[in-house]
């Protein structure tokens, strides 16, 4: 994929990760579309060291969806913890 390909997977897998867990985060478009990309990232190397599959195929595959999300979801879940215990 290109990186306007990855941009924009992850700036949409940030925004259904942010849907899907609901909250205040600060930050902006910007760096929901940073933790979507670094999310597909860690999804697609998830999916390759758990699943021994290469989830990141291409734009338009379902496997590629998916591990973004979850890889958004993940650091999305992490971030939270992190910026968290900063603000306590």
């Amino acid at each position: 994929m290109s990186i306007i390909g990855w941009i924009i997977l992850g700036l949409l897998a940030g925004i259904i990760a942010k849907f899907l867990m609901p909250g205040r985060d600060p930050g902006g478009i910007i760096l929901t579309t940073l933790i979507g990309i670094v999310g597909a990232l860690l999804g697609g190397w998830l999916g390759k060291v758990i699943f021994d599959v290469d989830s990141i195929d291409g734009f338009f595959e379902l496997s590629t969806w998916i591990a973004a999300i979850v890889g958004s979801l993940v650091l999305l879940a992490v971030y939270r913890l992190v910026a968290g215990r900063r603000r306590s």
